[in-house]
């Protein structure tokens, strides 16, 4: 899922807000190697599409990279701001088509980047991946969102993007509101349901959360991933066997997720808020708690003035949501390809790794001792608490190309009453087995 918020930047500004996740920082030296001329269509111009919040991390890393990016090179970047929702939705026409970008950030995944590449939209860049070493920076566990088979699914065969960081989802706190409260951060679940029963006792709704997009679902399948194993995500993810979706892990994310709207943990229009909605909420102290991704984190260390805050890990899960970070794409129809391959080297230099690093991104390449900032130390040693034990286990909407807005959707008639959890369960079964049927 890994959605970010998206806002309006500057012509020249190569906006990236996300947040960076090493599977330990990995500490390497920029290699070389690749073309660094125009090809396609003779200009000296790389045409660059992403959907990231200037202010973050990313943001200022790919702000940087342009400007070392038309310095070295002496070519010009046309860059071009698009929202997450509008490249999502339409990518497959666009990038078959003359309109295409020359280089193009875009969601990691089967039912995204592994379906562009399976319908011959992406370059196969598996060369450039070996002659830049790209693949020596990037832990093993970056790589499986970065190789697709010829039938779209990750993990395996070559090459068709390149991740420069990566993200988890955590567990946000307002510490001033908890200091307030007198409750404790909590470290089990029976802890953290304590600590929302108190909230609401206070009359405070304790989750910060929007139905209309991500994070609802996130919740959700964070609470299916606190029943599960490394098996059942690989069952979930690479189709290895069976999902049962009457089973314990499906059935106790539903049921659990309407418990929270019925005990007043999440608010009841929580279907019609928005991510942005649910971010800003937390920013302006409005609720104590946000379970959303690592992207935010640049984000609230700039915005929030007002209070303390910090993180936690979701209690009682040893897997959380997360993955390498979105992915650099070139299009086939990219008129320019050597310049998209140097332009993805530059982001991979120790120098732009460590604007991630110190901006509260999680870099994927930096030197360790590049990382000064403690809050940004913070984050990324949380992450590798995560790596260090196998947790990362991807997100929920990744096994078709339309789970994404059937989940919404679904997650929506649940907390609004409409549907019962046995039909909402229905309804993703329905669509997820309809799909790997075909994939058979």
């Amino acid at each position: 899922m890994a959605q970010h918020s998206s806002r309006t930047a500057r012509s020249r500004r190569l906006a990236v807000g996300g947040v960076l996740a090493a599977a330990a920082i990995a500490l390497t030296a920029c290699s070389g190697g690749g073309g660094t001329s125009a090809t396609g269509d003779g200009t000296n111009t790389l045409k660059l599409w992403h959907y990231e919040g200037a202010d973050s991390a990313m943001g200022k890393a790919w702000d940087q990279a342009i400007t070392t990016f038309e310095k070295e090179t002496g070519a010009k970047v046309e860059f071009e701001a698009k929202g997450f929702e509008q490249i999502r939705s339409t990518a497959s026409q666009v990038l078959n088509s003359d309109q295409a970008p020359d280089l193009m950030e875009y969601n990691k995944g089967n039912a995204t980047a592994g379906l562009l590449a399976s319908q011959g939209l992406l370059t196969d860049i598996s060369d450039q991946v070996a002659s830049y070493g790209w693949d020596k920076k990037l832990a093993p566990s970056l790589q499986t969102t970065a190789k697709y088979n010829d039938k779209g699914i990750m993990g395996s065969g070559a090459w068709y993007g390149v991740p420069n960081y990566g993200e988890f989802v955590t567990v946000y706190y307002n510490k001033k509101m908890f200091a307030d409260a007198g409750i404790a951060v909590p470290t089990t679940y029976a802890e953290f349901t304590a600590a929302l029963d108190a909230f609401v006792a206070k009359g405070v709704t304790p989750l910060a959360e929007a139905g209309a997009e991500y994070p609802l679902g996130q919740l959700w399948y964070q609470l299916a991933l606190s029943k599960a194993d490394r098996s059942w995500v690989d069952d979930y993810q690479l189709y290895k066997n069976p999902v049962d979706w009457k089973g314990t892990q499906v059935s106790y994310a539903t049921d659990t997720l309407k418990s929270y709207v019925d005990k007043g943990y999440i608010s009841k229009d929580v279907a019609g808020m928005k991510a942005e909605d649910a971010g800003t909420a937390f920013i302006a102290g409005k609720y104590p708690i946000f379970v959303s991704g690592s992207w935010w984190y640049g984000r609230f260390s700039s915005e929030i003035t007002s209070y303390d805050w910090g993180i936690f890990p979701f209690p009682g899960s040893d897997l959380s949501l997360g993955s390498s970070g979105n992915i650099w794409v070139v299009p086939e129809k990219a008129k320019n390809k050597d310049l998209a391959y140097k332009f993805i080297d530059i982001t991979m230099s120790p120098e732009i790794q460590a604007i991630i690093g110190n901006n509260g991104g999680l870099p994927v390449a930096a030197n360790e001792a590049d990382i000064t900032d403690p809050k940004s130390k913070e984050l990324i040693t949380a992450f590798n608490d995560v790596t260090n034990k196998d947790g990362l286990a991807f997100y929920p909407d990744w096994p078709t190309p339309t789970f994404y807005d059937t989940l919404v959707a679904q997650l929506q008639e649940l907390v609004n009453g409409t549907s019962a959890p046995a039909q909402v369960q229905k309804g993703l079964g329905d669509e997820y087995e309809s799909y790997v049927s075909s994939l058979r």
